[in-house]
């Protein structure tokens, strides 16, 4: 496999060596940079301890590499042992686009063999990169491959899934996904797919641009939904999972559920507010914040994606409506402290220093000022007393300011009331 596929079969790639892919953080569309060296294409068994930590050994040449990556109380080890008898795995992507693509070139380096079918003709890209490239799905099919990964759209998954020929595949060949939601797909598979046919719905939480340096610690969600136990498709699910296990992902198991409630506290959340910046046409200033700047970029990522991947995070998680209606609360809740203190400090300085026409008038207090005794040396701007007039008349409080003021009013003839 690894002459037909002209790999090296001297040393192992690192994943961080690989040029940068220009994209944002949707795992759907675009297409990356070309891929770059290769992996050897076997391993001879694969360890996973109690502690946590991974140890990948390699028979080339007689030599080893081991790499440990810690994990986090929610992972799990994916395979006891896999031995180096097994085959490297047939997978087909159905949906070549730019995540496809992306997931591809691990899959290369891990040496396995992949197959692609898509709408678009990406023939010249798979000969380049030593990919089966197929004009259709039906013939992909016919090559009876071990896995069928989709790689499609939220949108276009059911339409797809409908037109495979599962008749022209094998019996135990597993069914795989790589969607932002989880429960969608599981339910479309178990509803399809025949009882003996593999389920396995997964979830890359990153795409070609922060998996561009590599995929060291970065989590990696799965479900094993129907997987036979002690049976050859469960050691070719072992082996497709250890694919992401062997490239650094931080594995954690976790139902289709919980998956979706929490993608939708933390992926829809950042997507949604990502287009509700886009709407205030946002531009950057000489004097940018670090946060703004984070805005900014938030805003360039989620508009960048399509807004199709966008509507099936909503449309096809059941937990998107609740957060769209919690977002708008928070809102709301923000505004009324706004708008609430904002009234009570008009009110103050406004509404209650003006008398209502017809009640009596109660001495003004001039709030904006300090009273005339504590501006002394700032004779400028105290208030001048009131004129003498023999028309008026005061009234002293105790402390000798003025407190009331009358105007005897004139009436014609120029008698006084």
């Amino acid at each position: 496999m690894a002459a037909l596929l002209n790999f090296p079969t001297a040393h192992c790639c690192n994943s961080q060596a690989h040029p940068a892919i220009t994209n944002t953080t949707n795992l759907f569309f675009n297409t990356p940079n070309n891929v770059g060296t290769s992996c050897s294409s076997s391993f001879s068994s694969l360890n996973y301890s109690s502690s946590s930590k991974l140890t990948l050994k390699r028979s080339t040449r007689n030599s080893f590499i081991t790499s440990n990556h810690s994990q986090n109380s929610s992972s799990s080890s994916i395979s006891p042992e896999i031995s180096s008898d097994d085959k490297p795995l047939r997978i087909g992507i159905v949906g070549f686009g730019n995540f496809g693509q992306f997931i591809g070139k691990a899959l290369i380096r891990q040496g396995h063999a992949v197959l692609a079918t898509s709408r678009s003709d990406y023939s010249e890209y798979c000969q380049q990169n030593g990919i089966e490239f197929y004009n259709n799905i039906d013939a992909m099919c016919e090559e009876q491959p071990d896995v069928i990964l989709l790689c499609s759209s939220i949108l276009s998954t059911e339409t797809i899934l409908r037109s495979i020929p599962i008749h022209k595949l094998k019996s135990d060949t597993i069914f795989a996904d790589v969607l932002s939601v989880k429960q969608f797909p599981r339910n479309l598979f178990l509803e399809i797919l025949p009882s003996e046919f593999g389920i396995v719905c997964t979830h890359p939480m990153f795409g070609p641009e922060s998996g561009k340096n590599g995929w060291d610690a970065l989590p990696f969600v799965y479900d094993k939904v129907r997987i036979t136990e002690k049976s050859p498709q469960e050691r070719k699910c072992q082996q497709f999972l250890s694919i992401f296990e062997e490239e650094g992902c931080r594995m954690v198991e976790m139902s289709c559920e919980e998956h979706d409630r929490h993608a939708a506290g933390s992926q829809f959340i950042t997507h949604t507010i990502g287009r509700i910046l886009s709407h205030l046409d946002l531009e950057s200033t000489p004097i940018n914040t670090k946060g703004y700047e984070t805005l900014l970029q938030l805003t360039e990522n989620t508009v960048s994606d399509s807004f199709d991947l966008y509507y099936g995070l909503f449309m096809y998680n059941v937990n998107a409506t609740e957060q769209i209606e919690n977002l708008d609360r928070a809102f709301e809740t923000v505004k009324q402290k706004l708008f609430g203190r904002l009234h009570d400090i008009l009110r103050k300085q406004i509404v209650e220093r003006v008398p209502l026409q017809g009640s009596p008038q109660r001495p003004r207090e001039v709030t904006f000022l300090p009273n005339n005794e504590k501006m002394k040396d700032l004779s400028s701007f105290a208030i001048p007393p009131p004129p003498a007039s023999t028309t008026s008349t005061s009234s002293q409080d105790n402390n000798g300011g003025v407190a009331t003021q009358r105007k005897e009013s004139l009436v014609p003839g120029g008698r006084s009331q």
